[in-house]
C-alpha cells in the first residue's frame, strides 16, 4: 500500500495483471499532479514559482513524480524547480531562497523523510508566509495551510480483503493493483489568515474539513 508508481519503478510488468507475486495498492493517482498545481492557482496572491521539497534518498519515484509536475506545469503557468533537501538545515535554505522570491510557493511530496520533518517544514513555511501544500492530512492538522492526498486508511482497509483472498487461495499476480478512490482536502484557514493568505471560496467549498 506504500508504493508509488509500481510499474515504474520495476516491482510489476502492468497493473491489471501484474504477474509473480506482487500485488496492491498504489498510494498516488496521476490526477493528483494536477490537483496540488490546481490548488495553488486558487491561493492569493498567486504563485507562479513552485518548489518541490522531496529527499532523493528515501523517495525513489522522486524523478517520475517531478517529470508528472513538470509536464503540468505549463498548463498552470507555473514554473516548477525541484528542492531536493536531506536534513533540516537543506529544508531551511530551500524555504529561504523562496522566501526571497515573489509569488513562491512549495509543494510538499509525498515522502517518509517529510512526514518526519514535518514540524520544520511547516514552521518554516509559517515563519516566511510561504503558501504550500502538504500531501498528507496530518501536515494541515499542525498547521500547514493546505493538505491534498489519499485516504491512507482506506488503503490499508481495501487491502485487508486482498490479504484474505490470498490466503484462500487467489494468486497475487492474477489480482490487479489499485489506484487510491478517496482522497482528501483539508485547509487550515488559520494558518491562512496568520500568513496573510486568501483562498479562493470554491477551494473551500470543495474542502473536506476547514480547521478554524
Amino acid at each position: 500500500v506504500n508504493v508509488n508508481d509500481p510499474v515504474g519503478q520495476g516491482f510489476v510488468a502492468r497493473l491489471t495483471r501484474p504477474g509473480g507475486t506482487i500485488t496492491g495498492f498504489s498510494n498516488y493517482d496521476p490526477p493528483m499532479t494536477g490537483k496540488w498545481l490546481g490548488i495553488v492557482t486558487q491561493i492569493s496572491p498567486r504563485v507562479e514559482r513552485l518548489a518541490v521539497i522531496f529527499n532523493p534518498a528515501t523517495a525513489p519515484y522522486a524523478g517520475l513524480m517531478m517529470h508528472a509536475i513538470e509536464s503540468a506545469a505549463p498548463s498552470f503557468a507555473i514554473a516548477v524547480r525541484a528542492a531536493p533537501c536531506r536534513d533540516d538545515k537543506e529544508i531551511a535554505a530551500a524555504v529561504e531562497t523562496l522566501a526571497r522570491e515573489k509569488h513562491g510557493g512549495l509543494l510538499i511530496m509525498p515522502d517518509a523523510f517529510t512526514l518526519v520533518h514535518r514540524n520544520a517544514i511547516v514552521a518554516l513555511a509559517a515563519q516566511h508566509h510561504v503558501p504550500a501544500v502538504y500531501p498528507y492530512r496530518l501536515f494541515a492538522t499542525i498547521g500547514g495551510l493546505i493538505s491534498y492526498g489519499i485516504d491512507q486508511d482506506d488503503l490499508f482497509r481495501r487491502a485487508a480483503a486482498y490479504v484474505d483472498r490470498i490466503l484462500k487461495g487467489a494468486k497475487p499476480g492474477d489480482l490487479p493493483i489499485q489506484r487510491p478512490t478517496k482522497f482528501e482536502l483539508v485547509i487550515n484557514l488559520k494558518t491562512a489568515k496568520a500568513i496573510g493568505i486568501t483562498l479562493a471560496p470554491s477551494l473551500l467549498g470543495t474542502a473536506d474539513a476547514v480547521i478554524e
